[in-house]
């Protein structure tokens, strides 16, 4: 996808003391998204897209919004174009007519080497080198901004840190990728997209295949990056955009402010999870009887089969 992968001149990760610019915040900038502060709500904005396959229409006049600091949970029934919409933005599908914008930026017009600077994906299926430590997976995500050699700098190796600290993988930094549970191998798909250091996360059924701890663990720092501490945000952390394709519906409400249905190519309905999972709404897309059960305690929302 990318011109080059690095160049690891190192046979072991530059461990040692945290930089000195890890807390507080200081004039190197590596802990913000691209090294800028974002004035204003910036906005991933998807404007009447339509895009398929060799002719045949998958999405119809898609219109949607992901404001900075929030995660948007991406429903709807197999075949509904969940997956071809997240193609489409990543720009792994080319969209027949509409706009994908960042700000006042068209993702559409973009080198794939530029898109991947504003837009990170963490796949649903994990193609993972067996031979590279998490380090050097993680590091993969430097792979935008290298020059033709491929080779690292000390920044880059900052950055890798900082990604791997955000999702709790500092202590398996050099552990091979194929030793690791799903869950971990999960988690340093969302560190090597965290390391591209992009304002949008976009995440296609990242939770497929896992336990349900793991799910749980991987949504909250999912919810976690779109909503840092005030500590974190001190220390330079930019809360980011995330798009998180999901097929459980009783996961939303741990990490979900907005839910988006798709059925048929089509976004039908875009609200809190509140106000999507209602039993009439989720009954006919789903085409089977289904409640909706509130716990007093936390507001979460469960759905169940009648």
């Amino acid at each position: 996808m990318w011109l080059l992968a690095p160049s690891f001149r190192l046979k072991k990760s530059p461990w040692g003391s945290l930089p000195p610019c890890w807390a507080p915040h200081s004039s190197c900038g590596c802990l913000t998204v691209q090294n800028r502060r974002i004035i204003g709500e910036a906005m991933l904005s998807i404007e009447n897209l339509n895009a398929g396959y060799k002719g045949e229409k998958v999405l119809h006049d898609i219109n949607l919004k992901v404001p900075q600091g929030s995660v948007i949970a991406l429903i709807g029934p197999n075949g509904s174009g969940k997956t071809t919409l997240i193609r489409a933005i990543s720009g792994i599908l080319t969209p027949a007519s509409g706009k994908v914008r960042y700000n006042d930026q068209d993702l559409t017009q973009k080198s794939i080497q530029d898109r991947s600077k504003l837009v990170a994906v963490v796949p649903q299926i994990r193609n993972l080198p067996p031979a590279f430590s998490v380090y050097e997976v993680v590091a993969l995500g430097r792979t935008p901004y290298l020059n033709w050699f491929g080779i690292t700098s000390g920044q880059d190796h900052e950055i890798v840190k900082q990604s791997m600290a955000q999702v709790d993988l500092l202590e398996m930094a050099d552990r091979n990728i194929a030793e690791l549970s799903g869950g971990e191998q999960q988690r340093v798909m969302l560190a090597r997209a965290l390391a591209q250091q992009t304002p949008v996360l976009i995440m296609d059924e990242p939770t497929s295949h896992l336990d349900l701890q793991y799910q749980v663990s991987f949504l909250k720092s999912v919810h976690r990056l779109a909503h840092p501490s005030q500590a974190e945000i001190q220390n330079g952390f930019e809360p980011r955009s995330a798009l998180v394709a999901i097929h459980d519906l009783n996961l939303l409400t741990n990490f979900a402010d907005q839910v988006a249905l798709m059925v048929d190519g089509r976004l039908v309905k875009l609200g809190t999870p509140a106000e999507v999972l209602q039993p009439e709404i989720l009954s006919g897309v789903y085409h089977l009887p289904l409640t909706t059960l509130q716990d007093p305690i936390t507001g979460h929302f469960a759905v169940l089969p009648r």
